[in-house]
């Protein structure tokens, strides 16, 4: 990974910016939809793209699940010398995702109504979310192996890359949904469409970089090792959690918001899924982007480095944290004027208050997230899969639960905020645990790691 005689500091930074770039880039496909269905059909067919959103998550969480695998297995054997292993752990994800993409779209095509109905698709906006979903999925596997490919290219020593791509595939992505929405009036249709053909265009410009000569990682010839598979999926799970975890979060609250509250509240809190996601992808991006250095310190043994990059880790965490939730509460009036008009001043006041209320939840969820990226890196993934567990599952839908029971509708904005507080208990637990297993600063250490 050319990083030998390099600034530990330089390198993290090196790939961190770059990865968070791309994380937002990835998040502001959906969200231009939302802002272009917004503004070119109705708030109405806003709600049925962020109903859709689970779907699209989903997709990535697959991506996301094999590629940190595979990248955690990929930098270790690197960091090992051994590139032609490192080139077959490549190769067979690839394929891996190419076949269960293939069979995911064509079991959801086949049941195309019944998973608008699950995602809580409602009779007022039923019809645009099947439109949504009927051009959305055939692009599926541009979704699972475009976020496949950028993690691993960043593996392969080219962070930067990895982001001009992504880049190019949101500025399309934007350019065609202008086209299709607002000049060709083809609707959320046209905005599926245009985040597919944009996805693909990506994949096209990633293959240049594997199949050219820059890189060490090499599509090559390959046995299938289904151990291989499990390996991969132990390291990968918290993050593929991670991710599910955004569209598991979207789907239960949309389910409380319809139970509780009304449609203008589905409204506010698509708008609020958007800047969750932002702020919750800026976080991932410090734990993917950091990963494959950690990993790779790791495979050469050199504990002293791993320990460095999470202490980076955790304080780039606690400046995004609160440089995001303060732009939040500052400029919570102009993030929903983006989506709501003006002439809706109800909706309007009642967005900016709960976007406020929920952006507190960003102030913890940097720990639990760079924290659970650090313990993937070093294979831990007991405590990086708890964590992503307790952050998306159990603590969330517990605290849900309670808070929606003692104050109703009101308690739904709170929940993020005190979910993460449980999560961070159980991280700092977690990770006094694994520091004091692995003895840092003592002989101890030295005697596992370095002999």
């Amino acid at each position: 990974m050319r990083l030998e005689g390099t600034s530990l500091k330089k390198d993290f930074m090196r790939f961190i910016v770059p990865s968070i770039a791309a994380q937002w880039v990835f998040t502001l496909y959906t969200m231009v939809d939302g802002i272009f269905v917004a503004k070119g059909v109705s708030e109405t067919a806003l709600t049925a793209v962020n109903i859709a959103m689970p779907y699209t998550m989903a997709l990535f969480s697959v991506s996301i699940l094999f590629a940190v695998g595979t990248s955690t297995v990929t930098a270790i054997l690197l960091g090992e010398k051994n590139e032609k292993r490192a080139n077959e752990v490549f190769t067979q994800n690839i394929v891996l995702l190419a076949v269960f993409s293939v069979i995911i779209t064509i079991l959801v095509m086949q049941n195309l109504e019944k998973l608008a109905v699950f995602l809580g698709a409602t009779k007022l906006n039923k019809a645009y979310v099947l439109e949504y979903l009927r051009w959305l999925v055939p692009f599926s596997a541009a979704f699972i192996l475009s976020y496949s490919f950028e993690m691993l290219i960043k593996t392969d020593g080219f962070p930067r890359r990895a982001t001009v791509i992504v880049t190019v595939g949101a500025l399309m992505n934007v350019l065609l949904d202008y086209i299709m929405v607002m000049r060709m009036d083809m609707g959320v249709e046209g905005a599926a469409f245009a985040t597919g053909i944009s996805n693909t265009a990506v994949i096209i410009l990633y293959l240049f970089h594997f199949c050219g000569k820059s890189g060490v990682v090499k599509f090559c010839r390959f046995k299938p090792d289904i151990s291989l598979v499990g390996r991969e999926f132990r390291n990968g799970l918290s993050s593929g959690i991670t991710e599910m975890s955004a569209g598991f979060i979207i789907y239960l609250f949309n389910q409380a918001i319809i139970r509780l509250l009304n449609d203008d509240a589905l409204v506010s809190y698509t708008i609020i899924s958007y800047v969750n996601s932002l702020g919750v992808m800026a976080m991932v991006g410090v734990a993917q982007g950091y990963q494959p250095l950690v990993s790779y310190y790791y495979g050469q043994k050199r504990m002293e480095q791993c320990q460095k990059l999470k202490k980076y880790g955790i304080a780039a965490a606690a400046v995004l944290s609160v440089v995001y939730t303060a732009a939040c509460m500052i400029f919570a009036e102009q993030i929903v004027s983006l989506f709501v008009s003006e002439d809706m001043p109800g909706l309007v006041n009642d967005s900016i208050s709960v976007l406020r209320i929920f952006s507190l939840s960003f102030l913890l969820a940097g720990y639990n997230v760079v924290i659970g990226g650090y313990f993937i890196a070093v294979e831990e993934s007991f405590a990086a899969t708890g964590i992503s567990l307790s952050r998306s599952v159990v603590s969330l839908t517990v605290c849900l639960l309670i808070l929606t029971a003692l104050f109703k509708g009101a308690g739904i904005w709170w929940t993020p905020l005190l979910s993460e507080a449980v999560t961070l208990i159980f991280t700092a637990a977690m990770l006094a645990r694994y520091q004091k297993r692995a003895g840092w600063g003592t002989d101890r250490m030295s005697k596992k790691y370095l002999h």
